[in-house]
């Protein structure tokens, strides 16, 4: 496979790409076993959907709200609510756990000259708190939160600000990202778009058309050309 040339930086998704949002529910022991994928689906589910909306209604809260919102919303549903279950989960949100192959996937890039940063629907705090608790602070140039802009992806709006914050056009950019709808929006955006489907899941029928497709991370670095001088 062609290898995509003249990029200088790196910007990865956060949630579902560097950071597994499955393991804040995998990792409470408080939720019933047989309720775990349910909720784990339903919660991610209806936190999409929830920024989707509010960025169409014009009424912005932050991801961690949001977060809040859509784990109430699930729990209510799957009749499981209790104030201290969501106090559990969203504690454990704060800290996901790193997909394995994350940190030396990071670490390869850095060596090899690439620049590295994440560009998140995730709140700042959220963002510094999954960052630290990964040992992973050390491998970002910058950790972008669309908070700044107050709208989320896949508005453009999110895209831009993260080329501004960088100083860099969006060809040099290669941005990778789980969710087929992250992936679409920023290649419609005129993005290069690495599409980790770690998922499985079918193409959209969405503008834009991601660059590449791999299955998880590990793929990256073969990828990608080596930055130029």
């Amino acid at each position: 496979m062609k290898r995509l040339d003249g990029i200088k930086a790196c910007v990865f998704d956060a949630y579902g790409t560097l950071f597994d949002f499955a393991s804040a529910a995998a990792r409470c022991q408080d939720v019933p076993d047989q309720k775990l994928g349910a909720l784990t689906t339903l919660w991610r589910e209806r936190q999409l959907q929830y920024t989707w909306l509010r960025s169409l209604q014009g009424n912005f809260a932050d991801f961690w709200q949001v977060t809040g919102d859509a784990l109430a919303f699930a729990l209510d549903s799957l009749d499981i609510a209790s104030p201290e279950l969501h106090g559990k989960l969203m504690d454990l949100y704060l800290t996901p756990a790193p997909f394995p192959e994350v940190p030396s996937v990071l670490a390869q890039l850095r060596k090899a000259g690439f620049r590295t940063a994440i560009l998140s629907n995730g709140s700042a705090t959220m963002l510094d708190s999954a960052v630290r608790a990964a040992g992973l602070s050390d491998l970002f140039d910058a950790v972008l939160s669309v908070d700044a802009v107050q709208v989320f992806k896949p508005h453009p709006r999110v895209y831009a600000y993260g080329l501004e914050k960088l100083g860099l056009r969006a060809d040099e950019v290669s941005f990778q990202s789980s969710n087929a709808w992250d992936a679409y929006g920023a290649s419609n955006f005129g993005l290069r778009v690495v599409w980790c489907n770690r998922y499985g899941h079918r193409p959209e029928r969405l503008p834009g058309a991601p660059d590449r497709e791999i299955r998880d991370l590990s793929e990256l670095p073969e990828l990608l050309a080596p930055p130029p001088k």
